[in-house]
């Protein structure tokens, strides 16, 4: 089973559909705004292939995190709508998910120090994994690094989890010694983020050639291919933090892979939110 197959759980498929079409404002194709009803979400997630009971066990544990909240449709149908830190980190994603610019070598580090007391080093371990998730690699024990262009969203990611006390954030240049090309290997691992585009492209590239094909976009086609697409997708800018093209071995296969998804998101990601807001408004 790939990365991207692993990463198709219920709660992952409803993260991705709130991202895409279950919002306002940018990343939402046509402003669908929450609150979703939850017979919609029963039925958009059907269409992917999950059952009802799991689509409501994802959605209460989405409700236990914050992600999600209760409320009302206008017909006091029961519905759940996205919570304030769920927007900031959608947001965020936005910023990776659709178009980021790789970062460039003139854009520099940012860097992350923390020292986290031996009592509460279970913070320690939430502090290393989310600073994994955002993408960083590590230079030294307790000192992680990423392209500068991470700062904001490293900050707000801290900031929102109280994590900040813990950690001070720099930003500079790579000074030596080893040549940063040579750095870079050893803060990541190249080859299983190499091994994860190519896994996408394994998966996604047949799907777009398929719709190339086709002469017309049936909406709720275009919504199931494009939300395993997402789906698939959004987890790649987090893993590779878009290392500047100097740096990376011959043959990266991360550009491909963010042309094919940046293809199948102009295809299908407007017939898709046709479907999606049926389903969601009954129209």
């Amino acid at each position: 089973m790939n990365d991207q197959q692993t990463q198709r759980t219920p709660r992952s498929l409803i993260v991705t559909f709130y991202g895409a079409y279950g919002r306002g404002g940018t990343g939402s194709a046509d402003g669908t705004a929450a609150p979703v009803p939850v017979a919609a979400l029963i039925r958009l997630l059907g269409a992917l292939g999950v059952d009802p009971p799991s689509v409501r066990s994802a959605v209460s544990r989405l409700k236990r995190r914050g992600l999600l909240v209760p409320a009302r449709t206008a017909t006091g149908a029961a519905a759940y709508g996205l919570s304030d830190d769920a927007r900031q980190l959608l947001e965020d994603g936005d910023r990776r998910i659709f178009g980021r610019p790789a970062a460039r070598l003139s854009d520099g580090w940012v860097l992350a120090v923390f020292s986290v007391p031996e009592e509460e080093r279970h913070k320690r371990h939430l502090l290393r994994s989310r600073l994994a998730r955002l993408g960083f690699g590590t230079a030294a024990p307790g000192v992680w690094i990423a392209p500068a262009q991470l700062y904001e969203e490293t900050r707000h990611t801290l900031e929102r989890l109280q994590l900040a006390p813990y950690v001070d954030l720099f930003t500079g240049e790579h000074a030596g010694f080893a040549p940063t090309a040579d750095a870079v290997a050893r803060w990541w691992d190249l080859d299983a983020l190499a091994a994860r585009h190519r896994a996408f492209l394994e998966e996604q590239e047949p799907v777009l050639a398929r719709w190339s094909r086709r002469r017309s976009v049936p909406p709720e086609a275009a919504y199931r291919d494009y939300l395993l697409a997402l789906d698939a997708w959004r987890q790649l800018p987090y893993a590779d933090p878009g290392l500047p093209s100097p740096l990376l071995p011959e043959g990266w296969p991360g550009g491909r892979a963010a042309e094919v998804f940046g293809r199948l998101h102009a295809t299908l990601q407007a017939a898709g939110a046709r479907y999606a807001h049926e389903v969601t408004t009954g129209a």
